[in-house]
């Protein structure tokens, strides 16, 4: 293993810190709530490899009830100062520093705009009859005054190094920057060397946080707000207003943890979080799909139809059924094409879905996307799952393909001795 000598001004630093990580009960307040959202990057901070943010230092000071002036505060503070100094001081301090603080730039804008959609000052929000959700308002808010105090912090570390004007700040761009940060509300912590073993008492993943206030949900702490389990039938119909407005609500606070998890590299977390989506009602997907075009994540839409295309057929009939009826055709062609080449049972019960909810175009599209990838052998198979209905439905999917395709299709069929 490498050892990594850390400057003096970290170790003080981190001395300090440790100490005070020390006095703090564990897996309570604000530092229950880091050490559970990201004991990694959190140890990385203990252990010298990344500067923990101040607002961060003051949340801890807080929870042990010691004012942001009192003489703890004002030692920690220089400690700090002096530790963030000589880690900028390293190679490639000032761009990193530089990279850090447009990312925190592009956070400032998107908390901003987060806060007053959920106040309802923002056009297009819900307004007061929807009822704002207090929690995600209150998680709004805190990235707000977070990102506020990191972006003036890294400004002030960056002109420490001698630039004098820091760089404009760029607003309003979900441009990916080149490194992946990482760190739960540590805004953007690098890879840096490896850490050193962290003293018993420090940050390790626990069952989770109790905090001075509501436990989070909502805004990136888990799925949508809750909603009554859509029925199996894939029939879709136009949400109400008041529908409209709390899936606009749900498919803002999942593109906010989207994002969050993203800027993080918490990729597997951000997957899940996509697969959750997919569990609540089938209606609210479009509106998903237009915030994520808007933050720049049309990828993660594209992976989330990927993901639906494997739901149960009641469940991909119903999603399909959703994206026609708000005019993504295009959306809803992709999903089933992507269905034709699950088994032909499963491809039986989607057909029969669709067809119990006379969703004749949906049913159309997934015939002749499986016949356009699968033999006529196959078609055969799932023609005998229900001969009646899908022998003529399959026949006209194949006559639409091409003449030849009808022909091979009719063949397959009278050797199945269904035709």
């Amino acid at each position: 293993m490498t050892v990594h000598h850390l400057p003096a001004e970290i170790s003080a630093f981190t001395g300090w810190l440790g100490e005070l990580a020390g006095r703090l009960e564990p897996g309570a307040g604000w530092y229950g709530f880091f050490a559970a959202r990201d004991p990694d990057g959190l140890r990385a901070c203990f252990a010298g490899a990344e500067i923990l943010p101040w607002d961060v230092v003051e949340s801890l000071l807080q929870d042990l009830g010691e004012p942001a002036d009192g003489p703890r505060a004002r030692h920690g503070r220089a400690l700090h100062r002096a530790a963030a100094a000589a880690h900028d001081r390293g190679p490639g301090g000032a761009a990193a520093l530089t990279e850090r603080r447009a990312l925190m730039a592009r956070e400032l804008a998107y908390a901003e705009r987060r806060v007053r959609e959920l106040s309802g000052r923002e056009p297009g929000a819900p307004g007061p009859g929807g009822g704002p959700d207090p929690d995600a308002l209150f998680w709004a808010r805190d990235d707000h005054a977070r990102a506020t105090a990191r972006l003036a912090e890294l400004t002030e570390r960056l002109a420490a190094l001698g630039g004098a004007a820091a760089p404009p700040v760029p607003t309003g761009t979900r441009e990916p920057v080149r490194r992946r940060p990482r760190g739960a509300r540590f805004a953007g912590l690098e890879d840096g060397p490896e850490p050193v073993p962290v003293p018993p008492g420090q940050p390790t993943a626990g069952p989770g946080p109790t905090p001075p206030f509501a436990a989070p949900r909502g805004a990136r702490f888990g799925p949508a707000p809750t909603a009554p389990d859509p029925a199996p039938a894939p029939e879709a119909r136009r949400p109400a207003p008041d529908e409209t407005a709390r899936a606009a609500r749900a498919a803002g606070n999942a593109v906010y943890a989207l994002r969050r998890l993203r800027a993080q590299g918490r990729t597997g977390e951000a997957h899940a979080l996509l697969c959750e989506a997919l569990a609540g009602p089938p209606q609210w997907l479009p509106a998903l799909a237009d915030e994520l075009a808007a933050a720049g994540l049309a990828a993660d839409w594209a992976t989330l139809l990927w993901e639906a295309a494997d739901l149960p057929p009641d469940r991909l009939a119903a999603v399909a059924a959703a994206l026609a009826d708000a005019g993504r055709t295009e959306d809803r062609d992709r999903l089933l094409r992507q269905g034709a080449a699950r088994p032909v049972p499963e491809l039986a019960g989607a057909c029969a879905a669709l067809r119990t909810g006379r969703r004749d175009a949906e049913a159309r599209t997934l015939l002749g996307a499986f016949l356009a990838r699968r033999t006529v052998e196959e078609a055969a198979a799932l023609a005998a799952t229900d001969p009646a209905a899908l022998v003529p439905e399959l026949r006209a999917a194949a006559r639409a393909l091409s003449p030849a395709r009808e022909r091979d299709l009719l063949h397959a069929l009278r050797v199945a001795r269904l035709a």
